[in-house]
């Protein structure tokens, strides 16, 4: 499985939520579960913006875990 990673790239950089929040001009509740990997699809354009944003390439925005299936 693929996730995001937007909250420890915000503690990395002493960011808050809230902070990226007011950035990315999306409601709060697309928002939300987009940075916490509740949704199952994400717009070019708003990977785009994290990544200016946060001042990172876009494939540092993301971390694949395993998912073991018993």
């Amino acid at each position: 499985m693929v996730r995001l990673r937007v909250l420890e790239i915000l503690e990395e950089q002493n960011h808050t939520k809230y902070w990226l929040y007011k950035q990315m001009n999306l409601s709060y509740q697309n928002f939300n579960r987009m940075i916490t990997n509740q949704t199952s699809s994400i717009r070019f354009e708003n990977l785009d913006l994290l990544s200016n944003i946060l001042h990172c390439p876009i494939g540092d925005l993301f971390e694949k875990i395993n998912e073991h299936i018993e």
